[in-house]
């Protein structure tokens, strides 16, 4: 995993995108927002074509940056649960603009959408 990046910023969606960057991060968080709690299996399950070890890395720097909370149960077989925390949901929160935004230019454009369950 490459070293997180602490500025200098142009500005304040530069600092954002360094959190949210990439392909996995932003389904990762409306994963999280949508079911609420999930377990590792199911976030895998709930993104169909991401793999086990770049689920592991997102996660992680989302947990670094403080967006997303991982609570290991030690039970037998092991539980570990992802959450997100208050930064994670007002991130969350200041995405919403952003995919209604996407959602009107998927129509807009007559592109497939994906419908992902539960």
């Amino acid at each position: 995993m490459g070293e997180k990046r602490s500025g200098p910023y142009f500005c304040g969606i530069d600092a954002a995108m360094d959190v949210v960057g990439g392909k996995w991060k932003s389904l990762i968080l409306w994963e999280l927002a949508e079911f609420g709690v999930r377990r590792f299996g199911e976030l895998r399950r709930g993104l169909p074509g991401v793999s086990e070890k770049m689920l592991i890395q997102q996660l992680r720097e989302l947990e670094e940056d403080g967006i997303v909370s991982r609570e290991i149960y030690r039970e037998v077989p092991p539980r570990v649960e992802y959450r997100l925390t208050d930064q994670g949901v007002a991130l969350n929160k200041a995405l919403e603009p952003l995919g209604a935004w996407g959602k009107d230019r998927i129509e807009r454009i007559g592109a497939d959408r994906v419908h992902l369950s539960a």
